[in-house]
């Protein structure tokens, strides 16, 4: 086992390696261009390379990746030549908060999702059955813009609940951060729900569910007890890979709702080309995402009691 857990952990420092060459390479590859984008479209050839012999962009590019990547793993991001500020100084408050947006979608996706997946996989082709199908296509069938637009449209102009705009400048509102959460959870359950469904229905129709059914145990009791442990594996896994996209893929909702998050900020360093915030904020996305995928193998170790058979070693003697 822990051989095998050293070999994963291998394949993450490379996959990291390997995603930060990329984006080094694609955003710093082309000197000039990186001076531009600093300095400015209008500042002049002279000043152009008086910043780059400065910043030691005359060295061969595998050194200037080197020396990048190794002043990245000790906290020196660089310079923000949009916000004039350093990177470490900024990227880690707009993280926060989009991770306070992330925990509350969650919080409210996973309940929903999983509710509506059991209801509809515990009585396959029921009406029940087919409404919450029909509700998680209609879901997951239209864009974050879109739903966004139509829940501002009912509690903030129509009922006047809400308030259209989640800059949170007075510091943490609970009611600017509902409809934010509406529009990702609303998006995300359907998804889920029907990954719930699908692992119900599989589990539901096994032998060891059709012999306690038999033995007349309780529907409630053969849920709880027996299939939903079994029922778990496939939503783990793809609650893990909600986890980059409500890091990384809420550029939308956040750009729509003015909440100032990471995926803002990530919307605003390309838009500015600030290479520095975009590389600080490539390289954490791609930290969270290694880290989900490790605590997601974690998580399907400990819920698949097979997994965990297979990698325990044999007792001598066994076979003969």
């Amino acid at each position: 086992m822990a051989r095998r857990w050293g070999v994963r952990l291998a394949e993450i420092v490379g996959v990291m390696l390997a995603v930060s060459c990329i984006v080094y390479l694609m955003l710093e590859v082309n000197a000039d261009e990186v001076a531009v984008k600093v300095l400015g479209q209008f500042s002049t050839p002279e000043q152009r390379h008086l910043w780059l012999h400065e910043n030691g962009y005359e060295r061969p590019f595998l050194l200037r990746y080197l020396g990048w990547l190794w002043h990245f793993l000790w906290g020196d991001w660089g310079m923000s030549t949009h916000y004039r500020e350093p990177v470490i100084d900024i990227l880690p408050a707009r993280l926060a908060h989009t991770g306070i947006l992330a925990c509350a979608t969650l919080v409210v996706m996973i309940p929903a999702s999983f509710l509506l997946g059991i209801l509809a996989g515990m009585r396959e082709g029921s009406l029940a059955d087919r409404a919450i199908s029909v509700f998680c296509i209609l879901t997951t069938s239209v864009p974050e813009f879109a739903s966004a637009v139509f829940l501002a449209a009912i509690f903030v102009f129509w009922l006047g609940l809400l308030p259209g705009a989640s800059t949170m400048t007075e510091g943490f509102s609970l009611r600017e951060i509902v409809l934010p959460v509406l529009v990702l959870a609303l998006y995300a359950t359907g998804y889920l729900a029907r990954i719930v469904r699908a692992s119900m229905v599989e589990v539901m129709t096994s032998a060891y569910v059709r012999t306690a059914l038999m033995k007349g145990a309780s529907p409630s009791r053969i849920v709880l007890r027996h299939a939903l442990r079994n029922a778990l594996i496939a939503p783990v896994t793809v609650i893990m890979l909600q986890v980059p996209w409500l890091l990384s893929g809420v550029i939308v909702t956040e750009v729509f709702f003015a909440y100032k998050g990471f995926g803002t900020l990530l919307y605003e360093a390309a838009l500015n080309s600030d290479v520095a915030m975009i590389e600080a904020c490539a390289m954490v996305s791609v930290v969270v995402v290694v880290a989900t995928q490790l605590l997601s193998d974690l998580l399907y170790a400990w819920l698949n009691p097979r997994m965990r058979r297979a990698e325990r070693p044999a007792p001598q003697g066994a076979g003969v």
